[in-house]
């Protein structure tokens, strides 16, 4: 089975590279959004998939799905349930880009690419990490309220962002992200179990805190993406309804971004040595940004 971790470009036609400073700025975001970015820790409703992307996402994820697909042993983690209740079942792995074309290019969308440049000030964009969460109707999991850098304190400075990409409609009734506005100006929190009780969080906010524990859903539909901060508390609830709930979420960090240990930082990906850049094979640089020196030819915005 081939990994496509050695492959930093695309490899396929799913999503159209931009040529022209006109083509990038389809995608650009408004300052608004920016700022509504940086007050809420979070901008939702993001186009980023058409139909067809969509269906190429979801075929992939049906195949390698299955633990008898013959790239299984690229995933940094597989899990068929990682649900701590045995009634329900939430599907998560990391490592999809390794396996099939349609997630190793969807980190090279340029929808995606333009927007996380944005938020991360203007820097060039680093890969971290991906992952596939599933909940199958009637009976998926939760993902229990959580701030991703308290998994990720093994990179440092804290300049990273994660996207959330709906693959199925998202709604309350089928367990949607859900964020605590603002939360991300609380500090690093405790790190609960991600797959657990969904509101041990609460056990290590303040008085403070916990009045403005006030949760917002984001419904979007299939294709859309929401980006949200680092330290943003989030989580999602069990799906009990007739629809399955697929999502994909691209990680990544602002170039410069350093290792802050020895050990491997994902399971099967070399390590970076303490203190050293985050770089190389698995932590590829997506994109530059080439501000107010666009050419025709923007290919150089790629490290190929």
């Amino acid at each position: 089975m081939l990994d496509l971790s050695e492959f930093h470009y695309q490899l396929s036609n799913t999503f159209k590279k931009p040529i022209t400073k006109d083509q990038w700025e389809e995608y650009r975001l408004t300052d608004e959004q920016i700022r509504f970015f940086n007050k809420y820790g979070y901008l939702s409703n993001i186009k980023l998939l058409d139909d067809e992307q969509i269906a190429v996402l979801n075929n992939d994820l049906h195949e390698i799905t299955n633990a008898d697909h013959p790239g299984n042993p690229l995933f940094h983690e597989f899990h068929s349930n990682e649900s701590s209740n045995p009634d329900t079942v939430l599907f998560h792995a990391l490592g999809a880009w390794r396996i099939t074309r349609g997630f190793h290019d969807l980190l090279w969308n340029p929808a995606f690419l333009m927007a996380a440049s944005q938020l991360l000030g203007n820097k060039a964009v680093r890969f971290w990490h991906d992952q596939l969460f599933c909940k199958p109707a009637h009976h998926g999991g939760v993902v229990a309220w959580h701030q991703d850098y308290s998994y990720w304190t093994r990179t440092v400075p804290m300049q990273h962002l994660t996207c959330w990409i709906a693959l199925d409609d998202a709604t309350t009734d089928n367990g949607c992200l859900q964020y605590i506005p603002k939360s991300h100006n609380w500090g690093l929190l405790d790190k609960p179990e991600l797959a657990g009780e969904m509101d041990s969080i609460t056990d290590y906010l303040t008085g403070k805190q916990k009045k403005e524990f006030n949760p917002v859903a984001v419904e979007i539909k299939k294709g859309y993406g929401t980006f949200h901060h680092p330290l943003l508390l989030h989580g999602s609830g069990e799906n009990r309804s007739n629809n399955s709930r697929r999502a994909c979420v691209i990680n990544v960090f602002a170039d410069g971004t350093r290792s802050a240990s020895n050990e491997p930082l994902l399971k099967g990906a070399d390590p970076i040595p303490e203190r050293q850049k985050m770089q190389g094979r698995f932590f590829p640089n997506l994109f530059t940004p080439i501000e107010n020196n666009f050419k025709q030819d923007i290919t150089q915005a790629y490290e190929l």
